[in-house]
């Protein structure tokens, strides 16, 4: 038995977006760095709440946090791949949300890295939880999969 885990592939994906690596992405080893992967899951569910119309980023009563990150590396991607990242919401509770996130090398059809990482939705201000404005609940629901 082995503990590998069993890469995703797109289908298991309701969004993607392009990442473009760049020359500081590669650590001295010749690949990506690990740290790196984190801001790829950023750019992927931060850029789809915006283009959603349900996050500003300077202005938004309602932010996530993140309480939670897991990566699994599966396969080595380095500059100058082209990437896309897949996004889907596997928990969507009442003040938090579960996003899991694959990089695939563009065009493959199973993950060179996959991850996750739970925001819970806080008030700007006063970084209480709150419940998940209905917009926002509506736009992470399109990503929910099991």
């Amino acid at each position: 038995m082995s503990d590998r885990p069993v890469a995703r592939t797109r289908d298991d994906f309701a969004h993607f977006r392009p990442i473009a690596t760049r020359w500081m992405d590669n650590d001295v080893y010749g690949h990506v760095n690990n740290v790196t992967y984190y801001a790829y899951f950023d750019t992927v569910v931060n850029g789809y709440l915006i283009e959603q119309g349900v996050l500003d980023i300077a202005r938004s009563p309602v932010i996530g946090l993140v309480v939670e990150t897991g990566c699994q590396y599966l396969s080595s991607v380095a500059f100058p791949d082209a990437l896309e990242a897949g996004l889907r919401v596997t928990r969507l509770g009442n003040a938090s949300v579960r996003y899991e996130v694959g990089i695939f090398r563009a065009g493959a059809s199973t993950a060179s890295a996959q991850g996750h990482f739970v925001h819970v939705y806080v008030d700007r201000e006063t970084r209480r939880p709150v419940s998940l404005p209905p917009p926002m609940r509506q736009a992470l629901a399109a990503l929910l999969r099991q």
